[in-house]
């Protein structure tokens, strides 16, 4: 049988709509949409390097409340308001992430909730 849990850490961004941080449903942790906000100030990281960071650090944010780490990412997805930062991604990402990467789509998006620049969501496998 199936047991949902819903993950809320205060080291990542309250949500800002009807949703939650992410939904454990068994080894599965489904990690909602993250955008470069600071978790203390909810105020947006300057710039799309700052955002990037603070996207990965809000994700691991999330994924360490659930148990898990960014280690455990089977698929990432990015949306991004320029296409043109895609490479900046790639390179700030290999500091969160290690070999063998997760899973991974890019999109691009024509806005992003607050102005954002960046946001990203995720899935973690949990193996006992």
């Amino acid at each position: 049988m199936a047991t949902k849990t819903i993950i809320q850490t205060p080291d990542a961004p309250a949500a800002i709509g009807t949703y939650s941080q992410a939904v454990r449903v068994n080894d599965t942790i489904y990690l909602s949409g993250q955008i470069g906000l600071d978790p203390t100030t909810m105020q947006m990281a300057d710039g799309i390097e700052a955002q990037i960071h603070r996207v990965f650090q809000n994700l691991r944010a999330v994924a360490n409340a659930a148990g898990g780490s960014m280690d455990d990412v089977v698929k990432l997805n990015l949306y991004l308001t320029d296409l043109i930062h895609f490479a900046k991604v790639n390179e700030i990402m290999a500091g969160y992430f290690r070999q063998p990467y997760p899973a991974r789509a890019a999109v691009g998006v024509a806005t992003l909730p607050r102005g954002a620049l960046i946001e990203a969501d995720g899935v973690l496998f949990l193996q006992d």
